[in-house]
């Protein structure tokens, strides 16, 4: 049995749904929205690239060092964007958040805050998980902002481990939450989430 199963996570009008082809239009248009593949600190893709996009999503699944779900809106199904489980360690109970980017008209609103309650609760709730982690490119200001607005701490840089789109070596910066943590964070979630209007949280990529 895979250490994460396919589910569906759903709160204030927002469900995450396994990442399928069935998403590839909807992916293509958020990604249109805003021409988000120009930003050179994500990895959204370009509207030619969607298909291999989720192809390679899927491939890492069915390997089980990666988990995406598409963000839609339980409404009316528009998808606004994607996020993941990844870098999965079931051995030592620890995965992290990324791969997550919404739609120019999606961000700076509730929608981050709600994914990142969703996936942190069914991770420490269900999965029994002692640290659930973010990492983002160190250019990438918006993502580290929207990161720590969560609660999350910084536990450092790694220097030159990885590539960006458009060839160069990245530098990445670290965060995590621990399980002793959990309810604090947990706390300070829902109360931004409560608080009535939008919240300005809006994730661009990581």
């Amino acid at each position: 049995m895979a250490f994460i199963e396919p589910i569906t996570l759903a709160a204030r009008g927002i469900q995450l749904v396994p990442l399928a082809l069935e998403h590839e239009s909807g992916l293509r248009a958020a990604a249109a929205d805003g021409e988000l593949w120009n930003l050179r600190v994500t990895s959204v893709p370009e509207p030619g690239q969607t298909r291999g996009y989720i192809d390679a999503a899927l491939k890492s699944r069915a390997e089980g060092h990666r988990f995406a779900f598409a963000v839609v809106d339980e409404a009316s199904g528009e998808v606004f964007g994607s996020t993941s489980y990844h870098d999965i360690l079931p051995e030592v109970k620890r995965v992290e958040i990324g791969y997550t980017w919404y739609a120019r008209r999606a961000q700076r609103t509730h929608i981050n805050t709600t994914c990142k309650l969703l996936l942190l609760t069914h991770a420490f709730d269900t999965l029994g998980c002692n640290v659930v982690g973010w990492r983002t490119d160190v250019f990438n200001f918006a993502s580290q902002r929207a990161i720590e607005r969560l609660g999350a701490r910084k536990d450092g840089v790694i220097r030159g481990n990885g590539m960006r789109r458009d060839g160069t070596i990245r530098d990445t910066v670290m965060y995590s939450v621990h399980k002793g943590e959990w309810p604090e964070v947990r706390a300070h979630l829902e109360y931004r989430l409560s608080r009535s209007g939008d919240l300005p949280d809006g994730n661009v990529g990581s």
